[in-house]
């Protein structure tokens, strides 16, 4: 059925903008004002698949309330149904309907679902194709709220961490450039009207003070020519990768993101092995989720090897930048035949290891934090106390 976006009006007069499904624009108009809504623009959304976004909580919301459907054995037509009633979103009713009436007509879940590839990533629906295949939807969905919810939790976590160190060095830097700008011109300018002899530190200040604005000009200049000179450098992939190398390389950093990419990869292998994916399609699947495009060239060419016949073991071996635990634990999964269980195991290791050097970054960053902007903010109260001193001993 054919999506129409609309612009309305309520009785109050607000305007209000959203998406339905209607066999033609004059259903679409009628369904519009039985919301009690006045119409003002309707039109069809021949590409609304390929633009719609839909809010990760919201996903989240949707995935647990299907896996309940789907464990108590309500068909996957009826828990689409019921789910879409029951959200608020209204984007996301409408990918509901739609999916219900591709499933009506014949059409696999996995393969309708790709008509969303803004909402749905290649993993959700390479999992819920396995998933259907194996009649195994039920298990599937509760895995992928149980990780989607995971997942969700882990992002919170480190937006509340950092947002306090975040909040302060905000508010250092607004203190310190107001007491650049106005606290200390102000005063040093009565020191040099009583003849008073300003020290390095004063006069350093001073010249920073004097060319406040056309200093931040010149960073943020320099920040945008920084930025656009990556943006242009890593559009070639190979030197994306060799970048992402690199990146590795960079002390408590480098290894943070590693267990941090590792953790994601073997939580998601996990789920693709556990719902019955193909171990070549689940190495494909999970070599496109990885930010380190370095990282995701060694799976790949661990993906092909399996196609190929070979040990990917071997070529995971090669690579230096991988911990010895991960090689060691995959390698056990492959050679028992219980990879999906070693991935889990993996992936726990590796959360602690996350849990673990995230309490130790975020107990440094404060104090370092603290120190860096109080120091400078000494700096600017020892540019005016020295004057004063001074200026008192003259006197005495």
């Amino acid at each position: 059925m054919p999506a129409y976006s609309y612009t309305a009006i309520n009785q109050d007069g607000t305007k209000k903008k959203g998406i339905i499904s209607a066999e033609s624009e004059r259903e679409a108009r009628k369904l519009v004002k039985d919301l009690k809504l006045t119409p003002l623009k309707v039109s069809e959304s021949k590409d609304l698949g390929k633009t719609l976004k839909i809010k990760d909580k919201d996903i989240v919301i949707m995935t647990r309330q299907l896996a309940t459907l789907l464990e108590a054995s309500t068909s996957i037509v009826d828990a689409l149904n019921i789910t879409a009633k029951q959200l608020k979103n209204k984007n996301l009713i409408y990918i509901l309907y739609n999916l219900k009436e591709e499933i009506v007509q014949g059409k696999r879940l996995g393969s309708s679902m790709k008509k969303f590839p803004g909402v749905f990533s290649d993993t959700y629906i390479s999992m819920v194709t396995a998933g259907d295949s194996s009649g195994n939807l039920d298990i599937v969905f509760t895995k992928l709220a149980d990780y989607l919810e995971e997942s969700a939790s882990i992002k919170q976590k480190v937006i509340s961490a950092l947002t306090y160190p975040i909040v302060l060095i905000g508010f250092s830097i607004v203190v310190i450039i107001s007491l650049l700008a106005f606290v200390l011109p102000q005063v040093v300018g009565q020191f040099i009207k009583a003849g008073a002899e300003l020290p390095f530190i004063t006069k350093f200040l001073i010249g920073i003070s004097n060319n406040i604005i056309p200093i931040l000009i010149i960073l943020a200049f320099l920040c945008a020519v920084i930025f656009y000179s990556y943006k242009k450098y890593v559009r070639k992939i190979e030197n994306k990768i060799s970048f992402d190398r690199r990146v590795l390389n960079i002390p408590l950093l480098g290894n943070f993101i590693l267990n941090s990419e590792l953790e994601r990869f073997s939580s998601t292998m996990e789920l693709l092995l556990a719902s019955g994916t193909n171990l070549d399609v689940a190495l494909d699947e999970c070599s496109k989720i990885f930010d380190n495009k370095f990282l995701s060239r060694i799976i790949f060419n661990a993906k092909n090897d399996v196609v190929e016949g070979k040990d990917f073991i071997v070529s995971l071996k090669n690579e230096e930048v991988l911990p010895d635990i991960f090689i060691q634990l995959i390698s056990s999964g492959y050679r028992s035949g219980n990879l999906a269980k070693m991935f889990n195991k993996v992936s726990h290791f590796m959360k602690s290891e996350i849990e673990n050097k995230r309490a130790v970054f975020l107990s440094l960053l404060e104090p370092v934090v603290i120190i860096l902007m109080g120091g400078f903010i000494m700096l600017i109260v020892l540019a005016i106390l020295i004057p004063i001193m001074q200026m008192n001993t003259l006197a005495i």
